[in-house]
């Protein structure tokens, strides 16, 4: 066997789990992601859930308005992703989704991208729900809100952006531990200009939560749904 060739890997090889410590760019991940893809596609390399915390960048994805982009105090960077803008930084949890949509994966079947989107959501939801926090689906409205009912408020918690590239997932979802949140004013989030609509996190919630701690809810949680 040359060094060129490869022995293809079994279909449903195990999944790997990567957590990334510091802060990664953002341009790193993209290109490490469709690497990782590709190497997916080919057999080379078993699928991969990747946990990592971005310096601070606004991205946008497929569907983003200009005018959405409120402020440039951060680098602004096309994702390639579905969605809109969005905000990465310091104190949230980014969950980078590698799988082969190819077959089933637990409760989400094979290419169905709305039950790939809705296993991520699940997912979060079950997370939250082991720090006592209620995160909730609402109709028309991608990723997942808490209702805050000490200020009155309905916020965003965890962002939802997916691409899917010959039937290999990439991108996935965004916790919000403890980020800054004055710094979500520099866009119109996921495009939410609703009055009363914000966005939240665990610690304004008065869960303190480390990032390890938010890890190992995301680990436990994901065999309830991924399989």
């Amino acid at each position: 066997m040359t060094a060129q060739q490869t022995t293809p890997l079994p279909p449903g090889s195990a999944l790997e789990w990567r957590i990334t410590p510091g802060r990664l760019p953002y341009t790193e991940a993209l290109a490490a992601m469709e690497a990782r893809v590709a190497a997916i596609r080919a057999g080379e390399q078993p699928e991969a859930v990747w946990l990592v915390e971005h310096e601070p960048t606004y991205t946008a994805g497929t569907s983003a308005r200009p005018e959405d982009l409120l402020e440039t105090r951060f680098p602004a960077v096309a994702a390639g992703r579905g969605g809109q803008w969005t905000y990465h930084g310091p104190g949230q949890r980014t969950g980078y989704v590698m799988l082969d949509l190819n077959r089933d994966h637990g409760t989400v079947k094979a290419r169905d991208v709305r039950a790939f989107v809705h296993g991520l959501e699940e997912w979060m939801i079950r997370a939250l729900d082991r720090f006592g926090v209620k995160g909730e689906r609402r109709e028309g409205r991608v990723g997942i809100w808490v209702v805050d009912r000490s200020r009155g408020t309905e916020d965003k918690i965890g962002a939802i952006g997916v691409r899917v590239t010959r039937w290999v997932s990439w991108h996935g979802v965004a916790l919000n531990v403890d980020p800054e949140l004055s710094h979500f004013g520099g866009i119109v989030p996921c495009g939410i200009a609703e009055q009363g609509l914000g966005v939240t996190s665990l610690h304004r919630l008065g869960v303190l939560a480390t990032m390890e701690e938010a890890d190992s809810a995301l680990m436990a949680a994901w065999g309830e749904v991924f399989g």
